[in-house]
């Protein structure tokens, strides 16, 4: 249940022109090589059609190579059987940055993509296990996917007939290998960063190789969220001696920022800033997101740096009228990251990535409610206007009062109240109050198996919620989304149905990752139900009674929406709001209040409101 905050900077930036301003900005001093929006596949086809091979075709007009001679009206299509595949000879090895399905009707509900450097022994990059056709890209960042051969699996159909594509697309480039003479370094290497907007707006963009010539658009670019300290790193594979950095700034640039150096992608060296007259200029600089311009840094090191990695550290973005003359900030953004040197490596490579955890289940944290109070050693009460601020136009304030918290019959009652104008928290007035607990500072944890079994209030606009919250959140350098939200249960007072949902960056609020589940055999949400999420390095799996109702792999979150912020401590939190943005989009109520009818107003007044819990549980491994 978040608060809404605005999305991250899109295409609206573009860039009009190039600032020139000391020598910090030079005219550009290297060439790119523009292969970095090739399709490789068909350019390995176009070369060599035995390139392309399958398991088998439809017929002679829908042969293996259709799906990769770059035209959108010949397809590829499988002999009717689900472990049909098809695979391509690139020619070379590629760091392949993604792949791109156009599908024809009948697509794939199940299949892998794999990469493989010989042939014959083969990784998996993306599963997709609930496939719905159309266009799908998949981003590989942060995963290592290195080879000379792709290759899709199928593993079920969505229909009776095979695989259909219209297309098959792969993008990438050959890694700048170890040099004696000077080249760009990080062509091709792998890139990180603390955070990104989304999977379309990653780290890998920056090595790519590309830019467009006039530094406008959304083309092939690192976006940040929109915070200060934010930074994108190199691996250059070896120790390097580095004399230049180039810096493809979309018009989201940085005013300040650091260039630095590592041996081990920890310990940092700052070897530069830009001048005070340098800073003053890019400062003073400030348009309208329209006609806002960006920037190519060519920074010439005083003296020569040695070391593995490389890193922009921002700090300070640049500002905006929008409009004016209020000063907005975004975040960075950046087209391209070069690094001009001798040394380096080509098997540079991304870690891999967690895998899952051994081990049996343990409770690690369990309230049943039976005592005469909450438990204040397992949890903390949250008071609008101390604990939090109003969020989600919802009508309540949350209290500290066994009115609203108490423990009662062996169960957690959070329950609703109404008196017009009666409560002052936080410098607003409320007509309404209601409980709000989590675990925050006594039980913070990192994966396991949570549950509750709970009973809900049926009535349009009452939100009542079980859901985990990044412990992080109120880090002014992380906050929400990026903090992440897993909402485990959330119901907006229909009584047939709950929602599931996940919040990060690239995937927040109405855009969501999240699934509705509807209660089998006319089960209602003011019946005793139990709701959990198993939360693994892989996956998070919810379900209702034990019945999987959405299950989200980090492979398939990361590769086509956005960053997997669910690596670190959560902690649980259980709460009844009252209207908002949720229930209003889709109860449509506007009056008395939003989101929340009369009708359900009288329910609250008349003191029967409320949401019960039976017990809360935590399982984990170790």
């Amino acid at each position: 249940m978040p608060s809404r905050i605005p999305r991250p900077l899109l295409a609206t930036l573009t860039t009009a022109a190039l600032l020139a301003t000391g020598p910090l900005l030079a005219t550009p001093a290297h060439a790119a090589a523009v292969t970095w929006d090739t399709d490789r596949a068909a350019a390995a086809y176009a070369l060599n059609p035995a390139a392309v091979t399958a398991s088998g075709s439809e017929n002679a007009g829908t042969a293996p190579g259709l799906a990769f001679d770059g035209n959108g009206a010949t397809r590829w299509s499988s002999d009717f059987t689900d472990n049909a595949w098809i695979r391509l000879d690139l020619g070379a090895t590629l760091r392949v940055d993604r792949v791109t399905l156009d599908w024809e009707a009948a697509y794939g509900k199940r299949y892998v993509l794999e990469v493989s450097r010989n042939g014959t022994d083969w990784t998996p990059f993306y599963t997709e296990n609930a496939g719905t056709g159309g266009s799908v890209t998949t981003h590989t960042h942060p995963q290592e996917v290195t080879g000379r051969y792709v290759r899709l699996r199928g593993l079920e159909r969505a229909t009776p007939y095979g695989y259909s594509l219209w297309s098959f697309k792969v993008y990438g480039g050959e890694p700048a290998p170890a040099s004696a003479t000077r080249t760009n370094l990080a062509l091709n290497h792998p890139a990180y960063a603390n955070h990104y907007q989304d999977a379309g707006h990653s780290p890998a963009f920056l090595t790519d190789g590309g830019w467009p010539a006039d530094l406008k658009g959304d083309t092939s670019r690192w976006s940040s969220d929109w915070n200060q300290d934010r930074w994108v790193s190199v691996d250059l594979g070896a120790q390097s001696t580095i004399d230049t950095v180039d810096l493809y700034w979309e018009s989201a640039y940085a005013v300040d920022y650091l260039v630095q150096v590592s041996d081990d992608n920890r310990s940092w060296r700052t070897v530069y800033e830009p001048s005070p007259a340098d800073i003053a200029a890019r400062r003073a600089d400030v348009k309208a997101p329209g006609d806002a311009a960006g920037l190519h840094d060519t920074v010439r090191l005083p003296t020569p740096a040695t070391g593995r990695y490389v890193r922009m550290l921002g700090k300070e973005r640049r500002s905006f009228y929008n409009p004016a003359p209020a000063t907005a900030q975004f975040g960075y953004s950046l087209y391209e990251f070069q690094v001009w040197g001798t040394g380096g490596s080509a098997t540079a490579a991304y870690p891999a990535l967690p895998a899952d955890q051994s081990g049996t289940y343990r409770t690690t944290f369990f309230d049943d409610f039976t005592g005469a109070s909450l438990d204040r050693s397992k949890w903390r009460v949250v008071r609008t206007g101390t604990e939090m601020g109003p969020v989600n136009g919802e009508s309540q304030a949350y209290v500290d009062s066994t009115d609203n918290v108490r423990t009662q019959n062996g169960s957690l009652i959070l329950k609703a109240g109404h008196c017009k104008g009666c409560t002052r928290a936080g410098g607003g007035t409320y007509d309404f109050t209601s409980g709000r607990i989590d675990t925050h500072t006594h039980a913070d944890f990192t994966y396991g198996k949570v549950s509750a079994r709970m009973k809900l209030p049926v009535g349009d606009g009452f939100w009542p919620a079980f859901w985990l919250l990044g412990s992080n959140v109120d880090d002014p350098s992380v906050s929400w989304p990026a903090s992440g939200e897993t909402d485990i249960m959330e119901n907006i007072g229909y009584p047939d149905w709950t929602s599931t949902a996940l919040h990060g960056p690239g995937y927040s609020a109405d855009g969501n990752i999240g699934a509705r589940q509807t209660y089998p055999n006319g089960g209602t949400a003011d019946q005793w139900h139990t709701y959990a999420v198993e939360w693994t390095p892989t996956a998070l799996r919810f379900s209702v009674d034990d019945r999987l109702v959405q299950e989200t792999t980090r492979n398939k979150l990361e590769s086509t929406r956005g960053q997997w912020v669910y690596d670190h401590d959560q902690y649980v939190i259980l709460n009844l709001a009252l209207g908002g943005a949720y229930p209003a989009g889709w109860n449509k109520a506007t009056t008395p209040y939003w989101g929340l009818p009369q009708s359900s107003v009288d329910k609250i007044a008349a003191g029967g409101v409320q949401a019960e819990v039976d017990w809360v549980k935590v399982e984990q491994k170790g």
